[in-house]
Formats: structure tokens, sequence, C-alpha cells
């Protein structure tokens, strides 16, 4: 039971909700179990779909959140988008605009996850049926839930997967597209059966791509290093914030092909993305990583980005959005 200040009669402020009562659904806001779609979705059944995971933070100084780098987000879900010819409606001020009203309308005041995904929907009368990205209505959904920080800061074991990351030849792979990611669930499936808690992709020259949801960094005799674009990785917006966080810091990051014996050779690895933030990488298919444990460089970046997206270093204050 609540009072009217909406605190229980202990005098305790009520836990957030974890997941918004609240969906950006069909263009407008619905009550999330209205959200639905049919199972004869085109991006259900052919994965023809697009997404983004944007993350919101509580700030130190206010107690409110702001969501960090959601220009940067939608800006890369409407290139991802314009891969499988679909229209979003929406520009990067209105898809900004609408997650801080989700936020706000869902009342979430924790650390929150934002997924929002546009994808094929039914197929325009005349059309065959078939896979095809003509003659197919697009639909945008957005929603959001509870999420802290959930990566092992002590340090991850991580396998070298059989499974190969695709080809840009054969798969947009620098679009976050839906049906790729079967590609990547695999991978970290068969990490996990193997006692592992994550997965490094390979290309088919045997270099570093990326793990399973997460880009890969290393620090190889001093230097900073992550594989280039055009070894077939997603270009991570949490990978250009840890570049430039480490040239703050006074270390260039060098974008160069990383074999997996330069991962066994390193003194630090650690990987980056929106879900996992930072994560130090201690072993990699049962050998060790340094010595073992979360390297220098790694704490340092991970104490920046934390400083970074609650709002404590204002060199990057515009990459935070308040939701008021």
């Amino acid at each position: 039971m609540t009072t009217a200040a909406g605190e229980d009669l202990a005098g305790r402020a009520p836990r957030t909700p974890a997941i918004a009562a609240v969906a950006y659904h069909d263009g407008g806001f619905v009550p999330l179990r209205d959200a639905h779609v049919p199972v004869s979705t085109q991006a259900l059944q052919y994965g023809t779909g697009v997404f983004e995971g944007i993350r919101a933070y509580v700030q130190r100084s206010t107690g409110t959140l702001s969501v960090f780098r959601a220009r940067e987000h939608f800006e890369r879900l409407l290139r991802s988008a314009r891969m499988l010819r679909l229209d979003v409606g929406l520009d990067v001020r209105q898809l900004c605009d609408v997650t801080t009203e989700l936020l706000r309308r869902g009342g979430l005041t924790d650390d929150t996850y934002v997924r929002p995904l546009a994808y094929k929907r039914a197929l325009m009368p005349g059309t065959p049926p078939g896979v095809q990205l003509r003659g197919v209505t697009d639909a945008l959904s957005v929603i959001a839930f509870r999420m802290g920080s959930y990566g092992n800061r002590g340090g991850i074991r991580c396998a070298i997967s059989s499974w190969r990351r695709p080809a840009s030849s054969v798969l947009p792979v620098r679009a976050k597209v839906t049906g790729g990611y079967v590609n990547n669930a695999l991978a970290v499936d068969e990490a996990h059966a193997a006692g592992y808690d994550d997965a490094i992709l390979l290309n088919d020259a045997g270099r570093v791509t990326e793990a399973s949801t997460s880009n890969v960094f290393a620090v190889v005799r001093g230097r900073l290093v992550t594989p280039p674009v055009a070894a077939g990785l997603l270009e991570g917006i949490t990978r250009d914030t840890v570049v430039r966080l480490a040239a703050d810091a006074g270390l260039p990051t060098e974008f160069a092909d990383l074999e997996r014996d330069d991962l066994f050779a390193a003194d630090e690895v650690f990987l980056t993305g929106t879900g996992a933030e930072i994560v130090p990488v201690t072993e990699i298919a049962g050998r060790a990583v340094g010595a073992a444990t979360v390297g220098p460089l790694t704490s340092r970046l991970m104490e920046a980005y934390q400083d970074t997206v609650r709002g404590d270093d204002p060199r990057h204050a515009d990459w935070l959005l308040p939701v008021r």
C-alpha cells in the first residue's frame, strides 16, 4: 500500500517497475499489453527487422535519468533501416523525443534499457507471398525496461567460436539486422555449453571480429588495439565512446587486425557494448589473459565510462539526453 506521496507505509519509495507499462507502437503510446504483432509478421518469418539497444543512466548529481548517446544510436538505426528499405517514419530528433516521453510515461527511474525495433510487417495488396523487401508495410515499436550493470567486473572467460562471422558480402554486418543475430546466438550457445561466458568470433580470414554482442579491444605491448570495420564488425557506439575516452587519457587507439594469437599474448583484453558496458576478459580459450586479473587500463576506462554516463565528466555532456 502506498501513500498519496508515492511512498509505502514504511516510508520507503516504491521500486521502479521492471518494465515500462507503456510502449510506442503503431504511431502512438499504448499500454504494453496492447502492443502486439500477428504471427504473419514478415520480420518474424524472415528476420527483416533492425533494432538498437540504448541505455539511460541515473545521473549522480540529480538522481534523474539521461539517455546516453541517443542521437548516435538513432542515426545508426536509420542507416540500418535503409539497408532493408524500411521507412521508420520519424527522424532522429523525433525518435529521441519518443524515447524520453516513453521513459517519462513509463515511470522508470532506475538505469534503463530502451529497445527500438523497426520491422517489415504485412504484405501490401497485390504483393505475392515470399521473401522480399518491397511491397511490405513498415512498423516501429519501442519498449523500455529496467537494466542495471550485469557484466562481471571481475572478468569473464571467452571461447573462440567455431562459428565464423559472416562477411559483408553475405550479410550487412554493419547494420543491426534481427535475422543476422542467429549467428551470434549460435556462437554464445556453443560457448555456454563449453562452460565459457561469451564467444569471440573470427572472420573467414581467421581474424578477430567481435564477441557475441560486443566489440573487442586488446592491449598489446602497450598499444590499445581494436579490429577495423573492414574485419566485419558492427561499429559499436560504446566502442566509439571508449576510443574517445582513451584519447582523453592520452592513449590513441589503433584500428588494426587482431589474430587469435594476439589475444593470447595480450596484456589486457576487454569487451564493449551498450548492454555489457566495459567487461574485462581474464581468460580466452583456456589461456589466462595477462595476469588473469582486471588490467590497469581496463580499470581506468571502466571508471571513466561510469563517470561519463552518469554526468560527472563535463567534456561529454552533449552525449546525455535528459528525461525531464
